[in-house]
């Protein structure tokens, strides 16, 4: 087990995307954020289903980091209640994982 974690968002449009992705990672809350184009959601909200084009974050960091990476997604995301899940490192590559804790700080 590791002290890394993946952490998934999605926003509405590539250009939120591509500004939370890089804030994340100028402000070393995370290493790296990948970005994948146009997943489609499904999912209730306010009692109506929902079928949205979304962009998907994996944004990777470490445990220690989440409340103040949890924090900037609220202020940045324009989403009354933005997906925020993290998932556990269980193991990596060495050197990927030694390049991801110099990279967050």
């Amino acid at each position: 087990m590791t002290d890394k974690i993946v952490v998934l968002t999605t926003c509405a449009s590539a250009e939120e995307a591509e500004k939370i992705a890089r804030a994340l990672v100028e402000r070393r809350l995370a290493a790296c954020v990948n970005v994948l184009p146009q997943a489609r959601s499904f999912y209730r909200w306010k009692g109506a289903l929902e079928d949205a084009a979304e962009w998907l974050l994996l944004i990777k960091s470490k445990r220690e980091r989440f409340d103040q990476l949890c924090a900037a997604l609220e202020a940045l995301h324009s989403y009354e209640v933005p997906e925020i899940i993290a998932l556990t490192v269980v193991d990596g590559s060495p050197a990927y994982l030694d390049w991801l804790e110099a990279e967050v700080e």
